[in-house]
């Protein structure tokens, strides 16, 4: 049974002090983790569904593995693997894929697969988890239209973590890494865009997951606004952001209409919030970024092939944790902001254009061609690896310099195109 502790109730004093002390915490970088999800198939017949005795009986034997990584299991089934906070980025790469070796290896021996996609390619949203939050998450979505179901159950991502910055100014200061975020994930959507097909057809977007995020609930899956503090901002947003689930330990859980979580702390209906009524309500909202005490950057679509995912990852950590690589691209990306406008990402042009053109698009092209040159300078005075460089290395000859990315390779038995479709 799900149980409430039994907290005392919030002011919204508390409440914002609260959400200041736990979102953004400061340091010099030095600490980094990657979220990596897939999806489960079989690699003899991958538009066949897996069925869901074959998929609970690969569930099972997956959360027996010894892994370093926390692995949990999205609403569709996808497998999602968290690796501990490294203090380098070789450390955790080195970490991840370890794990990632074994749970390979189970997969084989039960005839199943990883799948790196962005959005699932084969199949309809099948939703797999049946507990009270993902319950009510489906019917809370489901009332604005189907993009809530489909990102649940349809959609994997390579989500980078790096710490929240120094607390003064500069390329490694917090207010600087915000705001470098929401630009440069413009960026990172549109090189690693890896999800432009729906049940075997295109859907006009390179990255349809990126789409489905758009079309979403903005006040929950859209960034803060723009300016001023960002731990100001963000306070804001979390209490502003309607309440997904009220959670009863003796009864089903409910879905408010329209009640923000102020809204519901002001009223104390049908309960007063607690504590750990703030923290679920954090862990409903998804942004592009999302400050979880260190900075959560959840744009990247799944990536191809069994080290695809150390590409997004090596990059983003070069160009966030390098000063001089930070200072650098700060400088590349900040005329982004221009063709952003003033809606919040990823509801405004720069992030549109990323998820329907990918690196098709010239001024996402050229700013990606000066972002990975810059990090590739950078990999190596961050202490990367030379297996990690080539990685880099060789995406950004295959992919970005050309003005192409992975969604491009899926397209073109289809279109007949290797570029814009």
């Amino acid at each position: 049974m799900t149980t409430v502790p039994d907290n005392k109730a919030l002011s919204e004093a508390e409440m914002e002090a609260r959400l200041h002390g736990i979102c953004f915490k400061t340091g010099p970088p030095r600490r980094t983790g990657v979220e990596l999800e897939w999806f489960l198939y079989d690699p003899h017949d991958p538009a066949r569904p897996i069925e869901a005795a074959r998929l609970e009986a690969a569930v099972t034997a997956l959360r027996g593995l010894p892994l370093r990584s926390a692995i949990t299991f999205e609403p569709g089934g996808q497998v999602e693997l968290s690796s501990l906070p490294a203090d380098s980025l070789t450390a955790c790469v080195e970490s991840a894929a370890a794990d990632l070796v074994l749970v390979r290896s189970l997969l084989t021996g039960l005839g199943l697969g990883l799948a790196g996609h962005g959005h699932n390619p084969w199949h309809p949203p099948r939703r797999f988890l049946t507990t009270p939050r993902y319950e009510c998450m489906e019917t809370y979505f489901d009332r604005r239209g189907p993009a809530g179901r489909s990102m649940m159950c349809s959609t994997a991502s390579v989500q980078v973590c790096v710490d929240a910055g120094h607390e003064e100014p500069g390329p490694l200061g917090m207010a600087r890494r915000w705001r470098l975020a929401h630009l440069l994930g413009a960026v990172l959507t549109a090189a690693f865009a890896n999800s432009p097909l729906r049940q075997g057809r295109p859907t006009g977007y390179r990255s349809t997951r990126q789409a489905l995020w758009t079309a979403m609930d903005p006040g929950r899956t859209h960034a803060p606004a723009d300016g001023g503090d960002p731990r100001t901002a963000w306070a804001h947003y979390v209490l502003d952001a309607p309440v997904m689930a009220i959670r009863d330990e003796e009864a089903p859980w409910t879905v408010p209409f329209g009640v923000t979580f102020r809204q519901w702390a002001r009223t104390g209906l049908p309960r007063p919030p607690t504590h750990d009524d703030l923290d679920f309500h954090v862990s409903t909202l998804f942004p592009p970024v999302r400050p979880r005490g260190h900075l959560e950057l959840r744009m990247i679509d799944a990536q191809s092939g069994d080290d695809g995912w150390i590409v997004p990852l090596a990059v983003t950590v070069a160009l966030f944790d390098d000063a001089q690589a930070a200072e650098t691209v700060y400088r590349v990306v900040k005329p982004l902001g221009e063709t952003a406008g003033a809606r919040p990402a990823p509801g405004n042009p720069l992030w549109r254009a990323a998820a329907r053109h990918g690196l098709a698009d010239p001024e996402l092209r050229t700013a990606a061609v000066s972002c990975f040159t810059t990090a590739l300078e950078a990999l190596p005075r961050i202490g990367a690896s030379p297996a990690i460089t080539a990685a880099v290395a060789a995406f950004t000859d295959r992919y970005v310099v050309r003005g192409r990315c992975p969604a491009d390779d899926l397209l073109a038995p289809l279109t007949g195109k290797e570029g814009r479709s």
